[in-house]
């Protein structure tokens, strides 16, 4: 439509006088706001628009009452209110900055209507980010268990040591693996742990979950299934070193068995994966002027 009749742009509803930004922000359209940003003409004349009910489109960002939260199919409360409060930073960015400030009819800007709308899904954001800590005191358990492990296994080498306390199979490949996976484990599952432990001690508010409280409960999930998958590595190598001389069929069977509770830890936290792949790109995204810094200084090319 665009393309044909470009003039369709400037239609607006008889009754509310919404234009198609407007529209598209209500009902969360997200490839139709993508395709009006991507002329900046056209989105800087339909952002200063204001209907009959004296809203901005960033008071629409903040209404629920078009379309249903739950239909985002977010894993949880805590990220579906994540999911909102992206929303409004990224209409936000489209629109004059003195209209952050705007009152509707109603008296209301449109973050008071925002915190309006979403009083109860911050009510069960915060419910559900307790529970989640409260499980995590549950498996706090399990870095600590795994960490403690983890500095047993650096003291008690596989095959034992000699008169001088040096291990004896310490030239083995499988001994190498052994120490580093065990090295690794350890360090995980406590950075895992001070994960945790900082969602608990963090403040319950909006802007908590924008980034802050979702950001950290991926990384703990991750850091626990990788210190999860080290300690498996640790304990394989371990067997393997004791019983290397036996039937190829033992040793693939210990491999079996070994990353079969991985696996299995895996996939029921299948979900969390995509959040964890948006830290990575966070953290990287971070990094990258760091990185650029240092060379600069060191002169790396």
């Amino acid at each position: 439509m665009l393309e044909s009749h470009p003039q369709a742009v400037e239609v607006l509803d008889p009754v509310t006088r919404q234009n198609i930004l407007h529209m598209a922000i209500k009902y969360r359209g997200l490839a139709i706001f993508n395709i009006l940003k991507k002329s900046k003409s056209i989105t800087s004349r339909l952002a200063y628009r204001i209907d009959t009910d004296g809203n901005t489109i960033l008071h629409h960002a903040a209404y629920v009452s078009s379309y249903l939260v739950e239909a985002q199919g977010s894993i949880g409360p805590a990220f579906q209110l994540q999911e909102e409060l992206r929303w409004m930073a990224r209409v936000k960015k489209i629109i004059p900055s003195h209209y952050a400030m705007h009152q509707n009819n109603q008296g209301l800007t449109a973050q008071k209507l925002f915190e309006k709308e979403h009083a109860n899904d911050l009510k069960l954001a915060k419910g559900w980010i307790k529970e989640t800590a409260q499980s995590c005191s549950t498996l706090f358990l399990t870095p600590a268990l795994v960490a403690t492990v983890a500095y047993a296994a650096a003291f008690t080498a596989p095959g034992g040591n000699d008169n001088y306390g040096v291990p004896v199979l310490r030239h083995s490949t499988f001994f190498v693996t052994f120490a580093v996976s065990d090295i690794i484990s350890l360090i995980f599952s406590l950075t895992s742990l001070c994960t945790f432990l900082s969602i608990l001690t963090s403040p319950i508010e909006y802007k908590n979950f924008h980034h802050s409280l979702p950001f950290r409960l991926h990384l703990g999930f991750a850091l626990l299934f990788l210190s999860l998958v080290s300690t498996m590595l640790t304990f394989t190598a371990a067997v393997v070193l004791l019983i290397h001389h036996q039937k190829m069929w033992t040793t693939s069977l210990i491999y079996v068995v070994a990353l079969l509770p991985v696996s299995v830890f895996g996939l029921s936290q299948f979900p969390l994966y995509e959040g964890f792949r948006q830290c990575v790109k966070y953290i990287s995204k971070e990094i990258k002027p760091i990185i650029s810094s240092i060379r600069g200084v060191f002169g790396f090319s």
